[in-house]
């Protein structure tokens, strides 16, 4: 236990005091290369690639990333986002506001037509759920526009599933995730060759933490939906989680309360907890994941319903 403080005191130290020096810089400087690279590869080796865009930070950065890949050409792709409908206002006006500035080209594929198509069904109970829909929508996206590779913002560091992905991960003909079917990467050397039908997932910030995405966002000073930010919400607790009120949760009796909250992670508003907070700015944000002794997906219901959650969505083509 001793050992362990004194390890969690050094990389508060770490980050605290070299997060503006060159020893910092130059670790930001080889991920985002790392990334460029990556992002280009993608472009040589697919036809139709796609980048999947949720309006969270990590999409963000790679909106970023792929402008230093390519401009001041047009990106070689299009952003896809997968709406469940049940998305926070402030991340769909913050999604349009940004596609509006970067001039690219938005596909939005709908989970509630896929409810109505009668391909994806509606859980039932108090706190059903869309997330686990999207990946039915997002596999009927890929197959209207014969997607070859989706590029996501998913990192090692954010659940153990995650962890096990190849940076360039094979899905099979029917969207498939086998984490025991993965190929090879030496050298920085990625294989994209598919049948036609299969793609790839690609992760081009694979190697990032959620504090390396938060030091690259004060870098770069991108912009970033206002639900990260500490603001006044009504909430519900549910299973010890503060919860956002919306439209989209059945409430009985359960005590509201007004709290000064903010948003480690974007998702949908049925799944996705709220953490008690000051944080104004993204120094504020950065200190506070320094001393958080939770994982930023520890605020995500939908990982909560067993311990192979995640793995269990991913195999069923799960971003």
């Amino acid at each position: 236990m001793e050992n362990q403080t004194i390890q969690k005191e050094s990389t508060r130290t770490f980050y605290f005091e070299h997060h503006k020096g060159i020893s910092y810089r130059s670790h930001l400087e080889e991920l985002e290369d790392e990334a460029i690279y990556i992002l280009r590869e993608v472009a040589g080796q697919f036809q139709r690639p796609a980048l999947l865009f949720s309006g969270g930070k990590d999409s963000i950065t790679l909106v970023r990333l792929s402008e230093k890949a390519f401009r001041p050409a047009k990106f070689p792709f299009p952003l896809v986002h997968i709406d469940t409908g049940h998305n926070f206002p402030e991340v769909i006006e913050f999604r349009d506001h940004l596609i509006k500035k970067i001039k690219e080209r938005l596909i939005v594929g709908s989970v509630e037509d896929s409810i109505k198509r009668g391909t994806a069904k509606e859980e039932k109970g108090k706190w059903a759920s869309r997330n686990a829909l999207q990946s039915i929508t997002l596999l009927e996206t890929i197959e209207k526009y014969q997607f070859d590779a989706c590029i996501g913002g998913a990192r090692r560091d954010e659940e153990k599933a995650r962890a096990k992905e190849r940076i360039f991960s094979y899905r099979n003909e029917f969207g498939e995730w086998d984490p025991r079917n993965q190929r090879p990467e030496l050298w920085n050397l990625y294989n994209g060759k598919i049948f036609p039908s299969e793609n790839i997932r690609v992760f081009p910030i694979s190697n990032w933490t959620e504090l390396d995405v938060w030091y690259y966002i004060k870098k770069e000073n991108l912009e970033i939906p206002s639900i990260y930010y500490a603001h006044e919400r009504d909430c519900v607790y549910v299973k010890g989680l503060l919860f956002p009120v919306s439209p989209f949760v059945q409430l009985d009796d359960e005590p509201i309360v007004r709290k000064r909250v903010r948003f480690r992670t974007v998702g949908d508003m049925t799944c996705t907890a709220a953490i008690e907070s000051n944080a104004t700015s993204i120094d504020d944000i950065i200190r506070e994941i320094i001393e958080s002794n939770t994982t930023e997906r520890g605020a995500r219901l939908d990982d909560k319903r067993s311990e192979t959650a995640m793995e269990d969505r991913k195999k069923g083509g799960y971003f």
